[in-house]
């Protein structure tokens, strides 16, 4: 009953953006305000996720009306098509993924933390790839874009709001 009582607090404290916090069952623990590049990142993993899931649904059914979505990029249909049946699944995995990862950094779990990172590493050397690979230059602006985000996950500062969560855990 403790460990329950305790991971709801956490999930409480985790969901709340404002001051430090105390636990009321008087352990001790305190959880840092949470960082705002934190909820920003969060936000930008879970309209990933939208997107993913948008990209699943508008290859599920040609001609829907998410069809127009592929004038933004007519490459990535065409990209998308050739990959075949298996396109969907990708998509639905990124798209969990994305997800989880917007709610592990909003919880703050050390775990959201890593994936999010190996998200984005696994996208710089997509980007990276396509750029030597195919030469698709657009593909360069999210090379400093992904390096940004992986410098800022792996600061001290960023770091810490997940060591202390795991600490109480």
């Amino acid at each position: 009953m403790r460990w329950r009582a305790r991971t709801v607090f956490q999930l409480h404290c985790a969901l709340w953006a404002g001051r430090p916090q105390r636990d009321p069952l008087g352990s001790g623990i305190t959880m840092p305000p949470r960082q705002p590049g934190l909820i920003a990142l969060s936000a930008f993993f879970a309209l990933g996720a939208m997107v993913a899931t948008l990209t699943s649904f508008a290859l599920l059914a040609p001609g829907s009306a998410l069809e127009p979505m592929w004038r933004l990029n007519p490459q990535a249909e065409v990209a998308f098509r050739a990959i075949g049946p298996w396109a969907i699944p990708l998509m639905l995995v990124v798209a969990v993924a994305c997800a989880l990862s917007a709610a592990g950094l909003r919880m703050r779990a050390r775990w959201g933390h890593r994936l999010a990172l190996t998200l984005l590493v696994v996208n710089l050397f997509a980007d990276a790839t396509n750029v030597l690979v195919r030469g698709d230059l657009r593909t360069l602006i999210g090379l400093p874009v992904a390096a940004a985000l992986i410098v800022y996950l792996l600061s001290s500062r960023v770091r810490d709001q997940f060591t202390r969560t795991n600490a109480a855990a």
